[in-house]
C-alpha cells in the first residue's frame, strides 16, 4: 500500500495537526508560566504582563486550529461520506477538539479543578492521537475525492432524528428527570435541568445511532426497522457511525463539564453497556439479550440522582432495579408481536427460541416482580402517599394486561400490554416527581 499526502483531505489532515502541535507547545508554556490570574475571562481578556499575552496569543491559536478543524470536518463531510474509517476519525478528532476547548473555558471560569485538569489533559492527548491516525489513514487511502449526489436537506435532518431514537429518548429523559428531582427532594436548578436533560439526550441519542449502525444489516430483515435511514441506504454507515460517537463523546464533556463527573461516568457506562454488551454481544448471542440488557435502559435515574446529590444511595438503586425488570416484559410482549420478524433476523428472543407460552409466562412473572418492587421506596419510608396509591394504580392495571398476556391467544393482548407498559413507566416516575416536590 502506498502512502502519499497528495490529496487534498490529506494535506488538510497534516495541517490541522500541525496546528495542533503548536497549539499544545503553547499551551504548555501558558501552564508552566500561570494559572490563569492575568487572562481570568473567556474567551478574550484584558491580559496583565509577559504571561497574560500568552495566554491570549495561545487563545488565538485555539481560534486557527478551530477554523482549520471545522475545515476538516467540512471537507470529510463533503467528500468522505463513505469511509468507514476518515469520516469516523474526523468526527471523532473535531469533536475531542472542541470539548477540550470547551473544557479549557470551564478551567478559566472556575479556578482550574483538578479533575476538569486531568481529564483537559488527556482530551489533548486524545486529540493527538486520532489526528496522527488520520493522516496515517488519509495517506494510506490516496483515493480522490467522490462526487456523492446532491441531499434532500429536509430528508436529511429528519433522518438524523430517527437515528437518536427519538420516543426512546423521551422515556429515558423522563426517567433521568425522576432521577433528578427525587435525589434532590426539590426542583432542580434551571441550568442543572437543562444540562443533564441535554447531555443526556445526546448519550442516549448518540448510542441509539451507533447501535443502528451495528444493526444495518439485521434492520434490512425487519419489517419494522427496514426504513430507518442506514438499513434503507439513505445515509452510509460511515455517516450512522459518525453522528452517533461525536453525539455520545459531546454528551460526557457536556455531563462532566456542567453537572458532575460522577454523572458523566455514569451517562458513559450507559453508552458502553448499550453499544458494547448488549448490541453487539449479547443480542444475537443468547436468549437473556434483553435482560442483562435492560441494566443499559435502567442507569439514566442513576445519572439524575448522580446530578443532584454527587453521590449514590439506595432509593436510587431501586429506581435502577424498577426499570431493569420492566424491560423484559415490555420487550417480550413487542416480541410476541413481531416474533416472525425477530426470527426472520435471526435474533434468539424469548419468543423464537421457547415459544410464545413461555414469553407469555415470563411476561407476567416479570411484571409481579416489577410491581413488587415498585412498593420498596415507599417501605423504606423514601415515598409518600402520591408515590404509594399512583403505583398501586398503575401496577394493578400493568398485572391486568400482563394476566391478559398469559391467558389469551393472540397478537392483540401482546400489543395492548406493550403500549401500556411505556405510559407505565412514565407515569409512574412522573408520580415520583409529583411525591417528592409534595
Amino acid at each position: 500500500m502506498k502512502f502519499t499526502l497528495s490529496t487534498s483531505f490529506a494535506k488538510l489532515a497534516l495541517f490541522t495537526l500541525l496546528s495542533i502541535i503548536l497549539l499544545t507547545a503553547g499551551g504548555r508554556m501558558v501552564a508552566v508560566t500561570t494559572q490563569g490570574a492575568e487572562c481570568s475571562s473567556w474567551p478574550v481578556c484584558v491580559p496583565v504582563g509577559l504571561s497574560g499575552w500568552a495566554q491570549l496569543l495561545h487563545r488565538f491559536t485555539v481560534g486557527l486550529s478551530a477554523i482549520l478543524m471545522l475545515a476538516l470536518l467540512f471537507h470529510a463531510w463533503r467528500t468522505q461520506r463513505d469511509h468507514r474509517l476518515l469520516l469516523p476519525l474526523t468526527t471523532v478528532s473535531v469533536t475531542l477538539f472542541f470539548s477540550q476547548a470547551l473544557l479549557g473555558g470551564i478551567l478559566v471560569t472556575r479556578a482550574f479543578p483538578p479533575v476538569l485538569q486531568t481529564l483537559h489533559a488527556l482530551t489533548g492527548f486524545s486529540v493527538w492521537a486520532a489526528l496522527v491516525a488520520l493522516v496515517i489513514a488519509a495517506g494510506a487511502d490516496a483515493r480522490p475525492a467522490v462526487a456523492f449526489p446532491p441531499l434532500d436537506v429536509r430528508q436529511r435532518l429528519k433522518d438524523f432524528l430517527t437515528l437518536t431514537k427519538p420516543v426512546i429518548v423521551g422515556l429515558l429523559l423522563v426517567t433521568t428527570f425522576a432521577g433528578l428531582v427525587a435525589g434532590g427532594k426539590a426542583w432542580p436548578s434551571f441550568s442543572l435541568a437543562f444540562w443533564t436533560l441535554f447531555a443526556g439526550a445526546l448519550a442516549a441519542g448518540g448510542s441509539g445511532a451507533i447501535n443502528q449502525y451495528i444493526d444495518r444489516d439485521l434492520d434490512k430483515n425487519m419489517q419494522r426497522t427496514a426504513k430507518r435511514p442506514l438499513a434503507a441506504g439513505r445515509m452510509t454507515p460511515a455517516e450512522g457511525l459518525s453522528f452517533g460517537l461525536a453525539l455520545s463523546i459531546l454528551s460526557f464533556y457536556l455531563m462532566a463539564g456542567y453537572v458532575n463527573l460522577l454523572a458523566a461516568l455514569l451517562s458513559l457506562a450507559g453508552i458502553f453497556y448499550y453499544v458494547i454488551l448488549y448490541s453487539i454481544l449479547l443480542k444475537k448471542a443468547t436468549v437473556q439479550n434483553i435482560v442483562i440488557g435492560g441494566g443499559a435502559g435502567a442507569l439514566p435515574p442513576l445519572v439524575g440522582w448522580a446530578a443532584a446529590t454527587g453521590t449514590l444511595s439506595i432509593p436510587a438503586w431501586i429506581l435502577f432495579l424498577i426499570i431493569f425488570l420492566w424491560t423484559p416484559p415490555h420487550f417480550w410482549a413487542l416480541a410476541i408481536v413481531r416474533r416472525k420478524d425477530y426470527e426472520h433476523a435471526g435474533v434468539p428472543m424469548l419468543p423464537v427460541l421457547r415459544g410464545e407460552a413461555e414469553a407469555r409466562k415470563q411476561v407476567l412473572i416479570y411484571t409481579i416482580e416489577l410491581v413488587a418492587a415498585t412498593f420498596l421506596l415507599p417501605l423504606i419510608r423514601y415515598t409518600g402517599w402520591v408515590y404509594l396509591v399512583s403505583a398501586a394504580l398503575l401496577g394493578g392495571l400493568l398485572l391486568y394486561y400482563a394476566w391478559n398476556v398469559y391467558t389469551r391467544a393472540g397478537n392483540k393482548v401482546a400489543w395492548q400490554m406493550y403500549r401500556y407498559s411505556s405510559m407505565y413507566l412514565m407515569f409512574l416516575f412522573l408520580a415520583l416527581v409529583v411525591d417528592a416536590l409534595v
